[in-house]
């Protein structure tokens, strides 16, 4: 009898934990400034959740620190899920490897769900004699001096994926790091570097045709660019997708949990919010499990440290 009760007065509490939360607004921590893809993701799910909950959902923007400071702020704060961070998959994968981290973020952070993935669009300036992808690794191959490509900047994803590629094309090419991915393509379209992997962001310079596309980093086909290769479809295995996520602290209650998780899975299967996702940042929601969001970081964390030591990356 004292067993049943004990069971009973778990289940009470549980279900109490879940219809008090949220009690007050949330709070959603973004690491770059207002207008970029992650911030247009998170003002677009964090008023579709403000209606479902009833309470208003904050966005902020904490820049800096490649990331490093909406990190900590989310690892530091209150594990009540009242505070949440869309965080990109280079902030919780890549960082750790590349930066003295005030935190840990497998251990200091909770995945809460999966919100968002992409995929880079390799891209060439159109004076380039190659208009697919073999042409530009045969190209590559014969150059003297080698190619000089652009990145957002040494560790960025831009950086790690071109450095995948020239490992198992077994081409040369030259790093040209500039800061943030915007300058890195305008340096390909003035010529002044020859390729770039563009974002969703560069999709106008593709479309006015001052950037090449030659083919896509993700496992499929882009629904953007459907003409599009995939890298893998040359050298299997090859895949670099990007995503976002939805973190809290570490210590966020189950009940909490469940309950952000299935408003999250609200938001995202409603079709208003596809659409408005892929108009203004070319993202497609993406959701997962629990578990396997768990072994998607772990995937990318072990998979980010291999390269990096490959590669022996020095930060500027």
């Amino acid at each position: 009898m004292k067993i049943r009760l004990a069971f009973l007065l778990c289940i009470a509490c549980a279900g109490t934990a879940y219809a008090q939360f949220p009690s007050r607004p949330i709070t959603i921590v973004v690491p770059i400034p207002p207008g970029g893809a992650p911030d247009i993701a998170a003002r677009l799910i964090g008023q579709r959740l403000s209606d479902n909950v009833g309470q208003p959902v904050v966005v902020e923007n904490k820049t800096g620190a490649n990331g490093n400071i909406a990190n900590e702020f989310v690892a530091r704060a209150q594990p009540d899920g009242h505070t949440l961070g869309l965080l990109a998959d280079s902030q919780i994968t890549i960082n750790p490897h590349l930066y003295k981290m005030p935190i840990d973020t497998l251990r200091d952070l909770t995945p809460v769900a999966t919100v968002a993935a992409n995929q880079f669009v390799l891209t060439v300036n159109p004076s380039l004699p190659v208009r697919t992808f073999p042409e530009f690794i045969e190209y590559a191959r014969k150059a003297n001096p080698p190619l000089p490509y652009a990145s957002g900047g040494n560790g960025s994803q831009h950086h790690l994926t071109m450095e995948m590629l020239k490992q198992r094309a077994g081409i040369n090419l030259l790093h040209v790091p500039f800061k943030g991915g915007a300058p890195a393509a305008a340096a390909t379209v003035a010529g002044d570097t020859v390729a770039v992997w563009s974002g969703s962001s560069n999709a106008p310079q593709i479309k006015a045709g001052r950037l090449r596309p030659l083919a896509v980093s993700g496992a499929q086909r882009s629904q953007q660019y459907p003409e599009l290769p995939t890298i893998g479809e040359f050298y299997p295995g090859f895949e670099n997708s990007i995503w976002l996520g939805l973190f809290g602290p570490a210590g966020i209650p189950e009940a909490t949990l469940s309950r952000l998780r299935t408003e999250l899975r609200r938001v995202l299967d409603n079709p208003d919010i596809k659409q408005k996702m892929n108009a203004a940042g070319g993202l497609d929601p993406y959701l997962t499990t629990p578990d396997e969001f768990s072994a998607l970081i772990k995937r990318d964390y072990e998979k980010y440290a291999k390269v990096v030591k490959e590669i022996g990356i020095k930060l500027d």
